[in-house]
């Protein structure tokens, strides 16, 4: 909003610094100051409120070091996410913005979901919570969402300079806006992938929007539920996601520089820096909430922060042409659901040809593996983060190693 304030003022009165604000620069570190603020100034508030309103966490017993200390922890804090990330993108961000327009789409939506999981479970007394096949069917809406836009939106493009014939010429660019669903292939020297070629020949390019859509669904899925389950430690999750965060406004950023992108010779995303100012907020609100976080946690952010924590940041490596990088910029995530299927499908294997089900993990996810072996959980959320900045090193890497 401030920025078509501020356009308006430069443009009619020629208003003094008003010409600041087209600087994406200037804009991400107002979101990012901005989103600390929020926090600062709500993030009590609303931790007193869900402490009045009595909405604590109920702690199952896991037999876990410092656990049941934690039973009437306000949960729900994942307010103080949304708060802290929606007000700053509202007001400095252009909301004209395609990209845009979905990051704020997919943040509404996944904490929507998320805070029907929390309302179940907190008011209506069901640990189970949100239904497994509901929240599915959220995220699968997501997908559509995503998928269908980034493909038909006029908007989403790519652009594709023509070679010039000589490095010196000063003969301006000559390039091609074109819709294509190619994306980036880390660690290889023609880095790009087409969608189209899953087709393999035997259907026309005209079916491409299918697999892409099942590849939008499969990645927000995927994330959502990593960030889900790497949410069981303090701080965990959200110093997690500061991390992720910052590496994909980077990337956001060179991606939608025409400078930086023909230098590094990556795909350049027209209006796709614009995201920048998106991820500089989400980076302060997790920053934001981690000061009441961290432990020992004044507040758990619950399936409210979580689910759209993976969900935002499914939704920005989409857009960004990023997705196939997210094993490595969402190691950690990564890391975490596997250990849960590893651990479940061991378990129903051994129970079925042995007799009784047996572990590779004292548990899982893999953080509690950790608190079973009697690491401090400040311990295991520091290491984990540590792990997370070298994956981020290796994702921003692959620019230039190829």
């Amino acid at each position: 909003m401030l920025y078509y304030l501020f356009q308006f003022l430069d443009e009619r009165y020629n208003f003094p610094g008003a010409g600041v604000f087209q600087y994406i620069s200037f804009r991400a570190l107002g979101a990012v100051v901005t989103s600390l603020l929020v926090a600062a100034v709500f993030g009590r508030r609303i931790i007193d409120t869900l402490r009045n309103l009595q909405i604590g966490e109920s702690i199952r017993d896991l037999g876990l070091e410092g656990q049941m200390q934690k039973r009437g922890t306000p949960t729900m804090g994942g307010f103080i996410i949304l708060a802290s990330l929606l007000i700053p993108a509202l007001l400095f961000a252009k909301l004209s913005n395609v990209y845009v327009v979905l990051a704020l789409v997919s943040t509404v939506w996944t904490g929507l979901i998320g805070f029907l999981d929390d309302y179940i479970k907190v008011f209506k007394k069901n640990k189970e919570g949100l239904e497994g096949k509901f929240k599915v069917v959220g995220q699968i809406g997501l997908g559509l969402i995503v998928g269908l836009t980034l493909y038909f939106n006029d908007y989403v493009k790519i652009r594709k300079y023509a070679p010039r014939l000589l490095s010196t010429s000063n003969v301006p660019d000559v390039y091609t806006d074109i819709k294509s669903t190619l994306t980036t292939v880390p660690f290889v020297k023609n880095n790009e992938f087409d969608y189209s070629s899953l087709l393999f020949g035997f259907l026309p390019d005209s079916y491409t929007w299918i697999v892409y859509v099942l590849v939008c669904i499969f990645i927000i899925t995927a994330v959502s539920n990593g960030a889900n389950i790497t949410d069981g430690i303090d701080g965990l999750a959200a110093g997690t996601s500061v991390i992720i965060g910052l590496t994909i406004g980077v990337l956001a950023y060179l991606s939608g520089n025409k400078v930086f992108s023909q230098y590094l010779n990556i795909m350049y995303i027209p209006n796709a820096g614009e995201l920048v100012i998106f991820c500089a907020a989400f980076v302060g609100a997790c920053v934001g909430f981690l000061w009441y976080n961290s432990y020992p946690a004044q507040v758990f952010m619950g399936d409210t922060g979580s689910l759209m924590l993976g969900g935002v940041i499914a939704v920005l490596s989409l857009a960004i042409r990023k997705e196939l990088l997210i094993p490595l910029i969402c190691g950690i995530f990564l890391a975490e659901n596997l250990s849960v299927i590893l651990q479940v499908s061991y378990f129903k294997y051994t129970k079925r040809k042995y007799g009784e089900g047996r572990r590779i993990f004292l548990m899982s996810p893999l953080h509690h593996h950790f608190q079973k072996k009697g690491y401090h959980e400040a311990k295991i959320v520091t290491r984990f983060w540590i792990i997370g900045i070298i994956l981020a090193v290796l994702a921003l890497a692959t620019l230039k190693l190829r």
